[in-house]
């Protein structure tokens, strides 16, 4: 009996090691694909429809399927990560992927990581750290009968409704009307569908690996939910994903994305599959302070951004209202409405004004 306890322990540390070396390692070729993508947007962009703009032109660019396939890449690390480690060990660790990007961008995209931004970056990583060392462990789950048990829990269905509203509110409200302005939108968008993302993957990769055991799980209608659920979600990610990578700087996004991203995906899991319940309140502290410490690290990095130059076509594109400043030969000033006719021997100068 001792040894059968033995041999279980020692499969469990060899299976948590395997899930943190592919999240590393996925996380390494997704900070990677971040500015791949970056790259081949701003090329598309220079020819075309920007992506942050609703433009599709990114999809003929050979650059960005670059990025594509090694962010797909990083992905089906992870995704194998998640099959055999907890989602609050393999989650956490996607921090090094900030780190990646940040470091890539301030090297190939001259987006420069200021003294502080670096500080920011650390403090991501004790933040990810407190919460490795200290999250609860995850149940062990046999089949994808048992998740869909879990799933329709009335705690959880609630959830998932909330997901779904904040999600079109975000989509078909927000997003037209503040997503060029406030980095939030589009973020908060792949953030949050992105928990659904994770407890979909979890239970397509308890299926692969119980059928890969020998105990087919293809027969299942729950498996192939999860799978429809999970194709959904990544698409709508990627597709918001792209346009705020279009839009802001990727030293930016790419931690307020992980920060937020990390804190659905835990609060998901911890309502789907009561990871909290029988936890100590110093565990339960020490987890919130983790917290705590990373979205601190995204906040320093957000003030030291520094801010995206405008595009020729954003300098040039109408913008409500506008004042047309008509300076005569004589120096004499006048004002003139952007409707109004233009006088031949004034130089037209416009600035765009915001008025709020």
């Amino acid at each position: 009996m001792a040894e059968l306890d033995v041999s279980r322990l020692h499969a469990s540390i060899s299976d948590n090691l395997l899930g943190f070396i592919l999240a590393v390692s996925s996380s390494a070729f997704i900070g990677s694909s971040f500015i791949i993508k970056k790259k081949g947007l701003k090329r598309a962009g220079a020819s075309g429809t920007r992506a942050g703009s609703g433009g599709y032109g990114y999809l003929l660019e050979p650059l960005w399927w670059i990025g594509m396939v090694t962010m797909i890449v990083g992905e089906f690390a992870n995704f194998i990560a998640y099959i055999y480690a907890p989602a609050v060990l393999v989650t956490p660790l996607g921090a090094l992927s900030i780190i990646v990007s940040a470091v890539l961008a301030h090297f190939l995209l001259n987006e420069y990581l200021q003294k502080l931004g670096i500080v920011g970056c650390v403090l991501c990583i004790v933040g990810s750290t407190l919460i490795v060392l200290y999250a609860p462990s995850e149940k062990s789950l046999t089949s994808v009968e048992e998740i869909w048990e879990l799933a329709t829990q009335p705690d959880f269905l609630l959830y998932t409704a909330s997901v779904i509203a904040v999600a079109l509110v975000l989509i078909f409200y927000c997003a037209p009307r503040y997503g060029q302005t406030n980095i939030m939108v589009y973020i908060g968008i792949c953030s949050i569908v992105g928990s659904l993302t994770v407890m979909s993957v979890k239970a397509v990769g308890i299926a692969i690996k119980l059928t890969i055991e020998g105990s087919s799980q293809a027969a299942s209608f729950q498996t192939w939910v999860f799978v429809f659920v999970a194709v959904s979600c990544i698409i709508l990610q990627l597709n918001y994903l792209n346009r705020a990578l279009d839009t802001f700087n990727t030293a930016v996004v790419s931690p307020i994305y992980y920060a937020l991203f990390t804190t659905f995906t835990i609060v998901a899991s911890s309502i789907m599959f009561k990871d909290w319940s029988g936890q100590s309140a110093s565990t339960i502290v020490s987890v919130l302070c983790g917290f705590i410490t990373v979205l601190s690290g995204t906040m320093v990095l957000h003030w030291t951004r520094e801010p995206d130059p405008p595009s020729a076509t954003d300098m040039y594109s109408p913008l409500s209202p506008q004042i047309s400043w008509l300076i005569p030969v004589n120096g004499e000033a006048w004002k003139q409405k952007e409707d109004s006719d233009l006088y031949h021997d004034f130089v037209t100068i416009l600035r765009q004004d915001h008025f709020k």
